[in-house]
């Protein structure tokens, strides 16, 4: 099975990181939380997560999909974080997925991977972005990126992701037990 990174920032947003981890483990991922700065990281509406492991510390060579959550302060948080932008771009370069949903397309922008990819993100926010064609959709892949609308698509994302890293039967499974509609 496929690895996974999570990234967590404080004020990140709570149903998208959560469900999406949920979701992908269900679907027999290895999905690691990685945290930019503390192993405690507060969600948007003051969840206090315990990471897996602080992204200065982790690895990831053995990694095939990178995913940020939303969250207006997360998304920013991550934006901020120079290795963050780096590993992103190191990942769309090198074929590998990066996915982002709600705000977090913003790092994608700052990354420059943008450039005439489609993209989605939360509505009204697609204004202050640099590059890429805004498409008002709950979940758009482009080549190697995913991006999602916001929380309320983020079992579609979820399940977008697992199709994308070959376990679409599994993804419909989960989709299914999960009573997803």
């Amino acid at each position: 099975m496929k690895n996974i990174a999570l990234l967590l920032a404080d004020g990140f947003e709570d149903v998208e990181a959560l469900g999406t981890v949920d979701f992908l483990r269900r679907c027999g991922f290895n999905l690691t939380t990685v945290s930019i700065k503390n192993e405690k990281v507060a969600s948007a509406r003051n969840i206090v997560v315990l990471a897996d492991i602080l992204f200065d510390k982790f690895d990831f060579s053995d990694i095939s999909a990178i995913i940020l959550p939303g969250g207006g302060l997360g998304a920013i948080n991550l934006k901020n974080h120079n290795g963050v932008i780096k590993t992103v771009k190191h990942f769309f370069d090198e074929g590998k997925l990066v996915a982002a949903i709600c705000a977090a397309p913003i790092v994608f922008d700052k990354a420059g991977i943008l450039h005439g990819k489609k993209y989605t993100m939360y509505p009204g926010m697609e204004k202050d972005m640099q590059t890429g064609s805004y498409q008002n959709s709950p979940v758009i892949e482009d080549g190697n990126i995913i991006t999602g609308y916001g929380p309320g698509a983020t079992f579609k994302f979820a399940a977008k992701i697992a199709a994308y890293l070959g376990s679409g039967n599994e993804a419909e499974k989960v989709t299914k037990d999960m009573l997803i509609f």
